[in-house]
C-alpha cells in the first residue's frame, strides 16, 4: 500500500542529484580555484606586503581618499617608513595598469563592484 521500496528508491535518487554538484568539483577538482592576478610590472614591493594589500587594500584605498580629499595630506608613510604619494593613478595604476587582468579579476571572483572608477578614469593598457 505504501510502496516503501519506491519511496526508497526515489529519495536515494534525489538525494544523489542533490548532492551531484558537490561530488562533481570534489572528484574533478575544479573546487581549488582562485584567480591570479597578472602584474605587468618590474617592481616587486607594492606600498604594503603582499599579504598586506590582498587582505586591507579597500580600507588602504579609503583611508587614503580620507587623507588627500578630506584632511588635505598628500604623503603615505608605510610600515617600513618608506613614503609615498597618496594618488590612485599616480601610485597604483603605475603598476597595476590592466584593469581587467589585476582589478577584475578578484573583484569577479569575490563579487565586488568596487567604486574606484566612479571618480578615477579605468586605467588604459600600456599606461
Amino acid at each position: 500500500m505504501y510502496d516503501k521500496g519506491k519511496v526508497i528508491l526515489g529519495l536515494a535518487i534525489f538525494l544523489c542529484l542533490a548532492s551531484f554538484p558537490a561530488w562533481y568539483i570534489v572528484l574533478t577538482g575544479k573546487g581549488d580555484y582562485r584567480p591570479a592576478p597578472v602584474l605587468a610590472t618590474s617592481e616587486n614591493q607594492c606600498v604594503e606586503s603582499k599579504q598586506y594589500m590582498r587582505e586591507y587594500h579597500m580600507q588602504l584605498l579609503n583611508q587614503w581618499r580620507d587623507d588627500a580629499v578630506r584632511n588635505g595630506r598628500a604623503i603615505y608613510t608605510a610600515t617600513d617608513n618608506r613614503t609615498y604619494d597618496i594618488n590612485l593613478t599616480g601610485t597604483c595604476l603605475n603598476c597595476h595598469s590592466n584593469k581587467a587582468e589585476f582589478c577584475d579579476s578578484c573583484h569577479n571572483y569575490q563579487g565586488v563592484a568596487p567604486n574606484c572608477w566612479d571618480c578615477h578614469n579605468v586605467p588604459v593598457m600600456g599606461k
